[in-house]
């Protein structure tokens, strides 16, 4: 008999409790128990960020993270990311600038990019570099990732600045 934790997390800000192997991953439990797949399954030793989600609003491999060590903490997924307007601006920008060719690698980018911009709304582009080192994308070569979260700092921005009045 295979014995089990019980785990309770906020996941995508619902309140999550369950039965798990201990030595399950938390992208296991997202793809196979939950059926959450946008965070992908990939190189499984947190080189590549495909499985990136936020854990209390950082960007953290899911393939690294054993059951036990999300207990009591706040978990958002790709999917849970629409409760973030960050998340829409990237998105959108992402797709302006036509950064991803088979998506594969885009939860991941858009995890980290959104996890920046909520911390440095004003973040350059070697921040923006940094923020992406542990994502790797095999279908482009970066410049329309770099294009696309600089336009979304650019959004932003204009969203934050204040508005002149008319008097």
């Amino acid at each position: 008999m295979i014995e089990t934790i019980a785990v309770a997390f906020r996941l995508n800000g619902a309140d999550t409790a369950m039965q798990v192997p201990p030595d399950m991953r938390l992208i296991d439990m997202l793809r196979e128990r939950l059926g959450l797949t946008a965070a992908k399954k990939a190189c499984g030793i947190g080189r590549c960020g495909a499985c990136a989600v936020l854990m209390a609003g950082r960007p953290v491999n899911a393939c690294l993270l054993m059951a036990w060590q999300i207990d009591g903490a706040d978990i958002l997924t790709p999917e849970g990311l629409d409760a973030l307007p960050e998340a829409a601006i990237v998105r959108s920008a992402l797709a302006e600038e036509n950064a991803f060719q088979c998506g594969y690698c885009a939860p991941g980018f858009t995890i980290a990019l959104t996890a920046l911009l909520r911390e440095h709304l004003d973040a350059d582009e070697p921040a923006i570099r940094a923020a992406l080192e542990g994502n790797i994308c095999r279908c482009t070569g970066y410049h329309s990732i770099i294009r696309g979260a600089l336009a979304a700092v650019r959004t932003m921005a204009n969203r934050s600045a204040p508005q002149p009045t008319h008097g």
